[in-house]
């Protein structure tokens, strides 16, 4: 791709069930052609790629470029455009620091210059961003990217509405947001998180969503966009996008994890014990140790291979796990744990990205994401220098910072921060029984859920099951959705 990254998106061969098909969904897409996955293919289970559903429940997302479905694949970042995915697909991440070797030196440039090039790039990039929207909303976490990102906005789109999702007591960057907004002279709006609301608005969404992710910021995606919908919006502006070229950091406690995952098959007996049951740090740590290391990158908690082989009643974790070869050579030419992130950041695009693209799709609203710009990613590329990508101390960002710095003092979330939070504790609560009889009803390709619900009922105030909980809640329902399509009766059951 050249110039503009708002081009139109390539479809391969119309969509059949049993007939090869290919979507390109790269972020850098102005729209996304779902064509291929409508129709027929919502037709029942026999369309399912069950090795994708080990995959959601072993990471939260499908290994690109596969698909929940058999015969669909989906081209991200790392796949070049025409190739055929289903014969021998081809990964390859050509934005690693190594590979920019005449990037200038720090005491050559003049940094007040590279961010005002910053801004004018960004700016820019919102400009083709909002093209076609007359309502657009920006996702505003308060920290680094949104807070940069609302600078723009303010002098370029102006009539954008910030909207702050408030998901949970562990963070609260609401208060950081309303301030940026408020000084840039933008109208802020917030959305407080409602477990239960979420989900029967996602649940509303499963029938018109072409594929599926199981991101552990779905459902949040899912409350924003259709409290967007409803005030009248008709398009968003997600923040995400940057850290590939700017780089990721891996903190010592990164490392220490990556280091613990060594595939190791604990006895599923070790988290029956109170202690661990009682204890997220612990649970995690155990959970950790059945990981890969370089699959202990991916967000959250998740199923453990034995787990995933339990609940599908047959030997399946390894063949999820053997999708990660094809990843393997950027992998092993990774110079450093940072590039390996960074190849982490690309391989999971299908949770980053997916869900905004899905729900989005399924809402009939345009999404955009302004630092998925080509001319802003390849001038941080080339001119920015390394200082001001990661800076002492393994701080990320360094322009970015710079950029903010001009506007605001220290914002709090700037520095620590994470974004679109969910209550998954409220979820179990709220929702067992619902996720418990689409368990039942899915038991033709899940026969091991129900039994590990039951199991794990009274352990839903630990984060560690209760991410799982969510996974579940994701998958479950479009799998009951499938066997009522295939019976000709809608979407997934109430």
């Amino acid at each position: 791709m050249s110039g503009s990254p708002l081009v139109q998106a390539a479809v391969v061969s119309p969509g059949k069930l049993g007939v090869p098909a290919q979507v390109q969904a790269s972020p850098y897409l102005a729209c996304v052609d779902f064509s291929p996955v409508q129709g027929e293919y919502r037709g029942g289970v026999g369309a399912l790629d069950e090795v994708s559903v080990a995959d959601l429940l072993r990471n939260g997302f499908v290994y690109p470029p596969h698909s929940v479905y058999r015969d669909v694949k989906v081209a991200f970042t790392g796949f070049a455009p025409g190739q055929d995915l289903h014969a021998a697909p081809r990964f390859h991440l050509p934005y690693q620091s190594a590979s920019v070797p005449d990037r200038p030196m720090i005491g050559a440039v003049d940094t007040d210059a590279l961010v005002a090039t910053y801004h004018r790039l960004l700016g820019d990039g919102v400009v083709r961003a909002v093209r076609g929207m007359d309502s657009p909303w920006l996702l505003q976490s308060g920290g680094k990217d949104s807070t940069s990102l609302a600078m723009a906005v303010a002098e370029r789109s102006p009539v954008t509405v910030c909207v702050t999702y408030a998901g949970g007591d562990e963070e609260d960057e609401l208060e950081s947001a309303q301030s940026v907004a408020r000084q840039l002279g933008l109208r802020h709006t917030s959305l407080i998180c409602d477990p239960a609301r979420a989900y029967d608005r996602y649940l509303a969404m499963v029938p018109a969503m072409p594929l599926l992710t199981a991101d552990f910021a779905m459902l949040s995606y899912c409350d924003l966009v259709t409290h967007v919908a409803e005030a009248g919006g008709d398009g968003l502006l997600d923040g995400l996008g940057s850290d590939t070229y700017f780089g990721l950091p891996v903190s010592w406690r990164g490392r220490l994890l990556a280091a613990a995952a060594c595939r190791l098959r604990l006895a599923p007996a070790l988290f029956e014990s109170r202690l661990v049951r009682s204890s997220f740090p612990l649970a995690y740590v155990l959970g950790t140790l059945q990981m890969d290391g370089f699959e202990r990158f991916y967000p959250g908690s998740r199923f453990t291979d034995i787990e995933v082989d339990t609940l599908f009643g047959r030997p399946i974790a390894d063949c999820s796990r053997q999708r990660l070869e094809l990843f393997r050579a950027d992998i092993s030419a990774a110079a450093s744990a940072e590039a390996r992130r960074r190849i982490s950041v690309t391989v999971i695009e299908p949770a980053v990205f997916g869900k905004g693209i899905y729900v989005a799709a399924a809402a009939g609203l345009r999404l955009a994401y302004p630092y998925c710009d080509e001319a802003l990613r390849d001038w941080v590329m080339h001119a920015v220098p390394d200082e001001l990508l990661i800076g002492p101390g393994q701080t990320n960002k360094m322009l970015v910072r710079r950029h903010i710095a001009q506007r605001f003092g220290q914002l709090p979330y700037v520095n620590t921060k994470g974004s679109f939070r969910f209550d998954i504790r409220g979820l179990a609560r709220r929702r067992f029984d619902q996720v418990y009889a689409f368990a039942q009803q899915a038991r033709d390709v899940l026969p091991g859920a129900p039994q590990w619900l039951e199991r794990h009922r009274s352990r839903m105030d630990n984060k560690y099951f209760a991410s799982k909980f969510y996974l579940l809640a994701i998958i479950l329902p479009w799998l009951a959705g499938l066997r009522h399509d295939a019976s000709g009766s809608g979407g997934p059951p109430a």
